[in-house]
């Protein structure tokens, strides 16, 4: 099944770091060995010398077949110079991952006494807790597939995210500037930019042609890169091969590299993601082979995600196409970020993340962390005064759905092996002894329910709960959705076991993009609604904590729920704002003027709080703020919406900024 696109336009980045972590049994080898008598005297080896002259050094010693080798994302070792291989594609959007796919390209395996990984909540559940401090923490378009990867379709949130994630993965302070010359781990935003559909009906990723206003670029996509790239510094930028602005490819790179006025991407490395091949066989950009190698080391790129650079480089140069001189600008931006990573400063095992074991992997504080993050993140979407269940009163519980016991979906995509998975099931077992379950299901997609055997369940159960939702079949890279309702027969199976219940049910959603759930949100028999996202490896505890009581929910919706009708719009259309003329309603909270399922930055809690502007000077707000917790009832009004302000009173409060 296709999946939709992306509507969010901010789709474009998640962050890829270059960990150095032994995961093998077997000591892999490392460059500037001391006790190898023929590269021990190299410059390039002497940790005294500035990074920027030990890397003119090693430039200088190659010769042009190896440094072209160096230029893809499998660089080739260099016995002569002691060099080893070096690998520049690991994952770690939410935890460090493992993609069997494209294994034999990956910088990270889990084959030796490293076997797991902290799985965190997918990106989109974790910016739902508008927490940066908690990104840094992790760190150290609603029908787009990969809108679960995104922190969502605000400008100033995704820039927020990428800052403080970047941040703690490369091993800066929280505010910055603390990092120095050396990395603990390398950065890359990505997708710069525009990148807002994979895959949608007869159009894909490749051949698009992403037509965007020079005012949306300027005040929708460019700034979180903006944010990513001056405040983060993180090592490089990845460009994926669209066209931009009825452009071909290379001028995404230009944009980014050779503007650095606007978006401070002036040095550090490009990665071009996944193949220049695009450029001269899917887009005709480029003549020849050598061409497109040409254009995209001219235009700033350094390294390439595939086999253009390692083999038309050289015949590039040969063809006077291309000076050397490019290539070695290229190098010394890549040897440069692995000198900082410290692979060239001797035996690994001496330096200080060499000898990283599993229990630090897989530690208890990281994987209370991946919990913490579960719980805030999770949004509360309904409540009619029905949670939190009563643990005393409860004497027996149903569980129904395709994604109650399922941990894998947990884990949502470009994930590694958990240290554990807890499902909704299990969370809710370790509350209540007498429950059953049902799948409900065959599947997610949900073509055939067993809805008769579902329903005798639930009529036995004092209280029952739902997990429904979408999982990777439905949402992923390549697989844009092509309808925001509940797949297959999903409502039904919900609204007939809603019917049949005692009391009113309890629902819960797994799944990255918005889903139109306008027959629950309106349905009474539904009590409650839950959005959980893709919730890592405590999603199931999380989720138990907050239906009896333990956790108050805070999360809020880091986008928009469009209706189904919002479908209508193609995902080709790019436009931010909306047009009265022509019907189209616009994208995101800021300019999207149609119906609404749920707005941006909506949450309930079990809590009544009102916020107020007590007084205001020219450069300074005060927010007083009150809160008043219950813990077995909840108030289902217990939220405000920015638009739902008195405009006179926010007029009042305004002031000029400096």
């Amino acid at each position: 099944m296709k999946k939709l696109p992306s509507l969010s336009l901010i789709s474009f980045y998640h962050l890829t770091s270059l960990l150095f972590i032994f995961v093998q049994s077997a000591r892999p080898p490392f460059a500037c060995d001391p006790s190898n008598k023929l590269t021990k005297s190299f410059p390039f080896c002497r940790t005294s010398l500035p990074i920027s002259e030990r890397v003119i050094d090693l430039v200088s010693r190659l010769r042009l077949d190896e440094k072209v080798l160096q230029l893809a994302d499998t660089a080739t070792a260099i016995p002569r110079l002691g060099i080893p291989a070096y690998e520049w594609w690991s994952e770690a959007l939410h935890g460090v991952a493992f993609l069997p796919h494209v294994s034999s390209r990956q910088g990270i395996h889990f084959k030796g006494t490293i076997t797991n990984a902290t799985n965190f909540p997918q990106v989109i559940l974790t910016a739902a807790t508008f927490d940066t401090h908690l990104w840094y923490r992790i760190g150290q378009g609603p029908k787009m597939g990969k809108r679960q990867e995104t922190a969502g379709e605000d400008p100033l949130v995704s820039g927020k995210y990428a800052v403080s994630f970047v941040r703690g993965i490369q091993g800066d302070s929280y505010e910055g500037g603390a990092l120095g010359e050396h990395l603990q781990a390398s950065a890359c935003c990505k997708h710069f930019t525009a990148y807002d559909l994979d895959r949608w009906k007869n159009m894909q990723r490749f051949i698009f042609n992403a037509k965007v206003t020079k005012q949306d670029m300027a005040d929708t996509f460019q700034p979180p890169f903006k944010s990513c790239v001056q405040e983060g510094e993180p090592v490089g930028l990845c460009v994926l091969i669209i066209k931009l602005m009825e452009s071909q490819t290379v001028q995404i790179t230009i944009y980014c590299l050779r503007q650095p006025e606007d978006t401070g991407a002036s040095k550090g490395n490009t990665q071009n993601r996944p193949l220049l091949a695009v450029m001269h066989e899917n887009q005709t950009y480029a003549k020849t082979p050598e061409d497109a190698a040409a254009d995209v080391l001219k235009a700033g790129m350094d390294v390439d995600c595939g086999y253009y650079l390692k083999n038309y480089t050289k015949s590039a140069i040969e063809k006077k196409k291309l000076k050397e001189s490019a290539v070695d600008r290229a190098l010394h931006n890549l040897f440069s970020i692995r000198m900082r990573l410290g692979l060239f400063n001797g035996d690994p095992a001496k330096l200080p993340y060499g000898n990283i074991c599993a229990n630090q992997v897989c530690s208890q504080k990281h994987q209370a962390i991946a919990l913490e993050a579960a719980r805030d993140g999770i949004v509360l979407l309904k409540n009619s005064d029905q949670l939190p269940l009563s643990k005393s009163k409860t004497k027996s519980l149903a569980v129904i759905g395709p994604n109650a016991d399922n941990a894998t979906i947990l884990l949502g995509n470009y994930a590694g092996p958990p240290c554990r998975a807890i499902t909704p099931l299990q969370g809710l077992k370790d509350y209540i002894k007498n429950t059953k379950y049902h799948k409900g299901c065959n599947k997610v997609a949900c073509p055939l329910a067993q809805v008769r055997q579902a329903v005798k369940i639930a009529q036995g159960a004092d209280q029952v709960v739902l997990v429904m939702g979408l999982d990777q079949e439905q949402e992923r890279e390549e697989t844009d959705r092509i309808n925001l309702v509940l797949p297959g027969k999903q409502q039904k199976l919900i609204t007939s076991v809603a019917q049949a219940a005692r009391k009113p049910v309890v629902l819960v959603l797994l799944c990255g993009g918005p889903v139109d759930v306008s027959f629950a949100k309106n349905n009474k028999k539904i009590g409650s609604i839950l959005w959980a996202g893709y919730p890592g490896q405590y999603g199931g505890t999380a989720l138990a904590e907050i239906i009896f009581g333990d956790y108050n929910p805070g999360g809020r919706l880091p986008m928009t729920w469009y209706p189904q009708e919002f479908t209508k719009i193609p995902m080709t259309d790019m436009r931010m704002r909306a047009d009265s003329s022509s019907g189209y309603p616009g994208r995101t909270y800021r300019f999207y003027e149609g119906r609404k399922v749920f707005e941006f930055g909506y949450g309930l809690s079990y809590s009544n709080y009102s916020y107020e502007l007590v007084s205001v000077t020219p450069n300074k707000i005060i927010l007083r703020s009150s809160t008043h917790h219950k813990t077995e009832r909840s108030n289902p009004n217990g939220h405000k919406l920015v638009s739902e302000l008195e405009r006179n009173s926010v007029k009042r409060a305004s002031f000029p900024l400096l």
